[in-house]
């Protein structure tokens, strides 16, 4: 697996190539072989929407890795994909109270 910091320009020119979308994502997944795949996290992008999750930019940024790597297994979105990121979160950051990004409801962004 690889883990990808990018601009804007190159994350909405792979939001465009990969999903055929017009707008600048924190994070894409996508695999690049059998067993392996790629997280691309667009880190201005992160660090603008934190504050919307109730998290510090590097809490957003582990959340935003957590996330691109249930995609990679092949996790939708939707409660069961959230409560595993929740505990994912918890454990990596250490935090009991850590709050869950605002997700909302049948958001196809990611």
């Amino acid at each position: 697996m690889s883990l990808v910091f990018v601009g804007e320009t190159r994350a909405q020119s792979l939001n465009m190539q990969l999903r055929g979308k017009d707008y600048i994502p924190n994070v894409l997944s996508y695999e690049s072989g059998e067993n392996s795949g790629e997280i691309v996290i667009c880190l201005s992008v992160a660090k603008k929407q934190a504050p919307d999750h109730g998290m510090s930019y590097t809490q957003f940024v582990g959340y935003l890795f957590i996330h691109g790597c249930f995609h990679l297994k092949g996790e939708r979105h939707g409660a069961t994909m959230e409560r595993k990121e929740r505990l994912l979160l918890k454990r990596f950051t250490n935090l009991s109270s850590t709050p869950t990004p605002n997700v909302p409801k049948n958001s196809n962004r990611n």
